[in-house]
């Protein structure tokens, strides 16, 4: 019944975002269009529903072969590789939204863990890879609302690569428990906060309302 529910609630989530945010749309793709690269549209090879690949759809916002270039998967605040427009759509999340069309092709869902490139996924013990996906991926998530500010958070330290890898420790925690604890309710808590942390980035709303969620690790109050 929660499968079906979920399926019901994404694809009406996802027509209402569709003609509430149609001028949005319209908006980035004539900035995009007279921008940058002039790349509308970017396809990037993720994992997703029982560890199988599939390519999300996003509002381009770096530049060409960026994973290739600098710090690779991980992005920094202030990236060079991304663009000004591209940085605004990354701030308000709008670079998200053409994932509506993965949750009408039923590849992903509104809620559910972030799907990741291979080789952050591989990042994953082998008890958490075979786990963290035995639902949908989610164009938002427990982990997305937590860690909003990972960018500020990898760039304001001096190994990258060392606090990269202390918060996808923490997240893989977080996503276990949403797996263990998944529900319809969850869910609709999952988009308020979401959209609560949008307006207010600073809020500690998350962990009061789901108050059996993992301690958070030293390196927030860093």
């Amino acid at each position: 019944m929660y499968r079906f529910c979920k399926r019901v609630f994404d694809l009406f989530i996802a027509i209402l975002a569709l003609i509430i945010l149609s001028p949005i749309w319209l908006i980035a793709i004539v900035l995009l269009s007279l921008t940058g690269e002039r790349e509308i549209f970017y396809l990037q090879k993720r994992i997703g529903h029982k560890s199988k690949p599939f390519f999300i759809w996003k509002f381009a916002t770096m530049l060409k072969n960026s994973p290739n270039m600098g710090t690779g998967e991980i992005t920094l605040r202030k990236d060079p590789r991304v663009t000004s427009v591209g940085n605004f759509l990354r701030k308000t999340k709008i670079n998200e939204l053409p994932q509506l069309v993965n949750v009408f092709k039923g590849e992903m869902s509104i809620v559910g863990p972030r799907p990741l490139m291979e080789v952050s996924f591989n990042l994953y013990t082998p008890e958490v890879g075979n786990r963290i996906y035995l639902s949908l991926p989610g164009i938002t998530g427990i982990g997305s609302i937590i860690f909003r500010d990972e960018e500020i958070i990898v760039s304001r330290s001096s190994n990258h690569r060392e606090t990269y890898n202390k918060i996808f420790d923490y997240k893989s925690r977080v996503e276990l428990w949403y797996q263990d604890n998944a529900s319809f309710y969850v869910d609709i808590m999952i988009v308020f906060l979401t959209a609560w942390t949008i307006i207010f980035p600073k809020n500690n709303l998350t962990f009061k309302v789901f108050k059996t969620l993992p301690k958070r690790p030293e390196f927030f109050s860093e």
